[in-house]
């Protein structure tokens, strides 16, 4: 036997000869698999920018080399199989009702539009990632609260055309029958997910109504942080000491925000306590020379004020009363640190001393 004859031996309803041709053009195809799609990674590339190319290849592969293989490999074994048949056996069933290549055929179909609308929804991501980086070097928070909203909508419309088509083509489901019944039942739908529908219409009224944007500082019943994200259904609020609190869309237009971050000043208020021993003269010098700090500090204006106030259960009070010419939490802190730093060595240049809760016990001797 010759290699000619070897490679027409049958097997499954195949040639030796078919196999070969199979297992040559897959393997040439999953040889390709990479280079196609380091061109795709080119392309996005060209389209988004390349300030920093080593990002966006990380950023590309972790969104995109998986699915993208994927749907690579698929269509390298599309094209693979027309080299051979499928075994007789599984072509129809002893009744002849059971079409095995149609099921294949579908099989196929559903794993091909799952790998397409998963590459298109990762797209998405990365499209959204670029923009997100574009969006954070502009002076204007409105895109910074907008694309993260914009891409979220898209995502959902490409899972809601994705189901659709699934249903269209691979399970043969009549669509405008389906969306007619849907219609039908909207009313019993949008009653079972009321709350939802509020959270909708309070992310639609926060962007148009504009309380706030993304990066403001908020405070929203007792919670106060940085506004990180305005989604579909709840609004993420980063408090300061690094937590994340999530408050749906239908409490904030309903609730009390103070929005800190449109203030054009931040307001600081306390009071310093003296011993009762401390001279008059030693209190106006204090006072005198605090409401001087308070005038010539670069981040407060001239709306300072120091008061001695009261004659406190243990102390003499000395009010301090200031704003700092930012709204920044960051800058806001560093103030009052430097501020109080130099209340100190104030007191401590009068020898004077703060004053803490106490109690005096008078003893009468007969």
């Amino acid at each position: 036997m010759n290699f000619d004859e070897f490679l027409e031996i049958e097997f499954l309803n195949n040639d030796l000869r078919d196999y070969v041709y199979f297992l040559i053009s897959f393997g040439i195809g999953v040889l390709l698999v990479k280079p196609i799609r380091h061109f795709f990674s080119k392309i996005l590339y060209k389209i988004f920018g390349n300030e920093d190319e080593s990002n966006i290849n990380v950023k590309f592969n972790s969104l995109l080399k998986k699915p993208l293989n994927y749907f690579l490999l698929l269509i390298v074994f599309y094209i693979s199989k027309t080299f051979i048949k499928l075994p007789k056996f599984l072509q129809y069933n002893d009744s002849g009702d059971v079409n095995f290549p149609m099921y294949f055929t579908k099989i196929f179909d559903l794993l091909l539009l799952i790998t397409i609308f998963w590459i298109v929804n990762r797209s998405i991501d990365f499209v959204g990632y670029r923009l997100k980086e574009k969006a954070s070097k502009t002076e204007s928070k409105v895109d910074d609260q907008l694309i993260p909203f914009a891409i979220d909508i898209a995502k959902v419309l490409t899972i809601v055309l994705g189901f659709i088509m699934i249903l269209g083509n691979v399970f043969n489901v009549n669509v405008t029958a389906l969306v007619t019944g849907l219609g039908i039942g909207g009313v019993a739908f949008a009653l079972a997910s009321k709350e939802s529908l509020e959270n909708l219409l309070g992310s639609f009224t926060i962007f148009f109504d504009k309380p706030f944007t993304v990066g403001d500082v908020v405070t929203l019943g007792g919670v106060t942080g940085t506004v990180e994200k305005v989604g579909f259904r709840s609004t993420r609020i980063r408090t300061f000491d690094k937590s994340i609190v999530t408050v749906p869309n239908k409490n904030i237009i309903s609730s009390e925000l103070d929005n800190l971050g449109v203030r054009p000043v931040r307001r600081v208020k306390f009071n310093i306590g003296l011993t009762y021993d401390t001279s008059v003269e030693n209190i106006k010098n204090i006072v005198d020379d605090i409401q001087q700090l308070l005038n010539d500090h670069p981040m407060t204006n001239q709306d300072g004020k120091v008061r001695f106030l009261e004659f406190g259960a243990s102390s003499l009070d000395i009010m301090v009363l200031y704003y700092v010419d930012s709204p920044d939490w960051e800058v806001l802190i560093d103030a009052k640190q430097k501020i109080n730093f130099d209340i100190i060595d104030i007191i401590n240049k009068y020898k004077c001393e703060f004053a803490f809760p106490s109690t005096s016990v008078y003893i009468e001797k007969n």
